[in-house]
């Protein structure tokens, strides 16, 4: 249903449905298949975002169009085929257990609200589901983004979609927006939680490599804030796992074209560490809550060969917070704080309160 053309509404009357609340947990985006067709459709999406790619316009259409995709589409494909699950992709795979846990835990704790999932870039889009969430009868949305890390690049670019969406609906529900929650004791603690599991399962390396997704150096110029909430992220990890200085180091990884990116660059450090004598080393990804192409084909793949042969003996990838119980729990409350003052449970319908008077009748009959 499209809310540009909603039926009309009549002042004073009574909305079908009741006040309800929502969250929209809106994650980057992934093919819908991983063939080259699907990966056209999804890169042409994601690489005209003009918060993505700061070229001008004119001169990136021809670059686009005209080499990355006539060329990219096949080789993303091949990448994304050898992390392909049964369900689909990682990213959607993981974003959508995410939702669908999220709800249950803030049932749990006293608030039934409703839990969607979106892609910024390809399918379910934001739009459809804020169309769904607008025809069930929500009218207030938490828009909670699956990035830890604010980034013009990705944050920012979610909310674009939210208000281009809003820009064509009459009635428009209440809104309040994540930014960041980088330095969030929940998160990490939930990060620090995973890797301590996977330490004392397989004990621990020499070092400590948190990889990052990179973003282009002159977004820090112009002051996104991404590079520092990174560095902030890494070093509030460090201290909950007691690791001195001297035992991580921070990287960004997913370099894309010539201009020069924030460094260290991954792979590279990597190679570096084991011609440098390192012999082992964990790698974990605090900017990604699932896994995806970008952790389990370019850093447990890529990288790992990459080290391995330089010389490195052990790589061990450790992956993300996925369906972590204390995640899932860290992020419940952090949605919780964010919906402070909203009503989050919905009126029950005749039939539960039905059953709930009988029940009472029922009580005071025995008593």
């Amino acid at each position: 249903m499209s809310f540009a053309t909603e039926p009309p509404f009549t002042h004073g009357q009574a909305p079908k449905a009741l006040a309800t609340t929502a969250i929209l947990l809106c994650n980057l985006g992934t093919p819908d298949a991983p063939d080259a067709p699907a990966l056209r459709r999804y890169l042409g999406e994601f690489l005209s975002d003009t918060r993505v790619v700061e070229i001008p316009k004119a001169l990136w259409w021809l670059i686009l169009h005209g080499i990355i995709l006539r060329t990219r589409p096949k080789k993303s494909a091949a990448k994304y085929a050898s992390v392909w699950l049964p369900e689909g992709s990682p990213l959607k795979v993981w974003t959508q257990k995410q939702a669908l846990m999220l709800r249950g835990y803030l049932g749990q704790r006293g608030h039934p609200v409703e839990v969607r999932y979106a892609m910024r870039y390809g399918n379910p889009s934001i739009a459809s589901q804020l169309d769904q969430l607008k025809a069930d009868g929500v009218t207030r949305v938490l828009i909670l983004p699956a990035y830890p890390q604010y980034s013009g690049t990705t944050t920012a670019s979610v909310f674009d979609a939210v208000y281009t969406w809003a820009a064509k609906v009459r009635r428009i529900p209440e809104f309040r927006f994540i930014n960041n929650y980088h330095d969030d004791a929940g998160y990490i603690k939930a990060l620090a939680g995973k890797i301590r599991n996977h330490w004392q399962t397989n004990g621990q390396s020499e070092q400590l490599v948190m990889s990052f997704h990179g973003v282009p150096e002159r977004t820090l110029m112009l002051g996104d804030p991404y590079h520092c909430e990174c560095h902030k992220t890494a070093r509030l990890l460090a201290e909950e796992l007691g690791l001195p200085k001297t035992r991580y180091k921070v990287t960004f990884q997913s370099r894309f074209g010539k201009a020069k990116w924030l460094e260290p660059y991954t792979e590279p450090s990597l190679i570096q560490m084991a011609q440098s004598g390192v012999k082992s080393v964990d790698v974990v990804c605090p900017g990604f809550t699932g896994d995806c192409l970008e952790t389990l084909e370019e850093i447990s793949m890529e990288a790992r060969h990459a080290f391995l042969e330089a010389g490195g003996k052990t790589f061990t990838y450790i992956e993300c917070l996925n369906d972590s119980p204390q995640w899932l729990a860290a992020l419940s409350e952090l949605s919780i704080r964010h919906m402070g003052g909203w009503p989050t449970q919905s009126a029950p319908d005749a039939a539960t309160l039905a059953a709930s008077r009988a029940a009472a009748l029922a009580l005071g009959a025995k008593q």
